[in-house]
């Protein structure tokens, strides 16, 4: 059974209903040229966003929000919102909703009306007004500058910045960041949940369920609960992606490492 997906930099695919092993997973890179908008509407899901490039506004009914290349933010259930782009270059984002959306229910997505907010504001984590986003530099994940409440892993060559969780008001996703250094690797293991990889620098050896990928800048790949995977930096600088999950993981036992349990194997012996 395929529980895993990978589209190539070239691609326009992403993750939805379409997709082995996507249950409760939505996931793609959207655009917006300059001068276009997206209507105002709400949703019947949870969506998480990394901006890639540009200066795109998304407006709420309290606040319009100025976001730029490494901004990130929530959008939570029901929360009216609109996009648009009055830059002079098209803007780009990473956009993660769950539930997902079904495409026999117009994608659970409800037009509504938004009044002006007046002028847009930028990201700032002193603002309350802007408590749903935050802003984070990939020079920042580099293992040996980072702050222990950032390197979850450190002491084997992988960084983890949380961005969006339930801190940031999340209940259905989170999305964070990764660093590998050019020797970090993470073993073989599986998830009780979806996770969801864009790759943005560096270049990667990812293995699904067996299958081996050579995955680089712009590449996407998707692992349904219970695909094995694992992944190791496979190039001579940092290794970077940015990772979704759906649902968020359960306090304890996210993780199940094929060689822990091949450990146990190897110290009962044939009982």
């Amino acid at each position: 059974m395929t529980r895993h997906f990978v589209r190539r930099a070239d691609s326009l695919a992403g993750v939805g209903e379409d997709t082995p092993g996507a249950t409760v997973t939505a996931f793609d890179v959207c655009s917006l040229g300059p001068g276009g908008r997206i209507a105002p509407r709400v949703q019947s899901f949870e969506e998480c966003v990394y901006v890639l490039a540009g200066a795109p506004v998304l407006q709420t009914d309290a606040t319009a929000t100025l976001l730029r290349a490494g901004d990130y933010g929530l959008i939570p259930v029901g929360t009216p919102h609109a996009w648009f782009n009055e830059g002079s270059e098209p803007a780009r984002w990473a956009s993660m909703r769950s539930p997902q959306p079904r495409a026999r229910h117009d994608f659970d997505t409800y037009p509504v009306s938004l009044d002006p907010v007046g002028a847009p504001i930028p990201v700032d984590p002193r603002d309350p007004r802007t408590r749903f986003f935050g802003h984070i530099e990939l020079s920042q994940m580099d293992v040996g500058s980072v702050s222990m409440a950032t390197a979850l892993m450190v002491y084997t060559g992988i960084a983890v910045k949380m961005m969006v969780d339930g801190n940031l008001g999340a209940r259905l996703t989170t999305m964070f960041m990764v660093h590998y250094d050019p020797d970090g690797a993470a073993g073989a293991h599986d998830h009780p949940f979806e996770e969801t990889y864009l790759f943005l620098e560096g270049e990667a050896e990812a293995e699904f369920d067996g299958s081996v990928y050579r995955l680089g800048p712009g590449d996407l790949a998707f692992a349904g609960a219970g695909c094995v995977h694992g992944f190791r930096n496979a190039g001579g600088g940092p290794l970077r992606w940015l990772e979704t999950q759906a649902p968020q993981p359960p306090s304890q036992h996210s993780y199940r490492f094929v060689r822990d349990w091949a450990y146990l194997r190897s110290v009962t012996g044939d009982l």
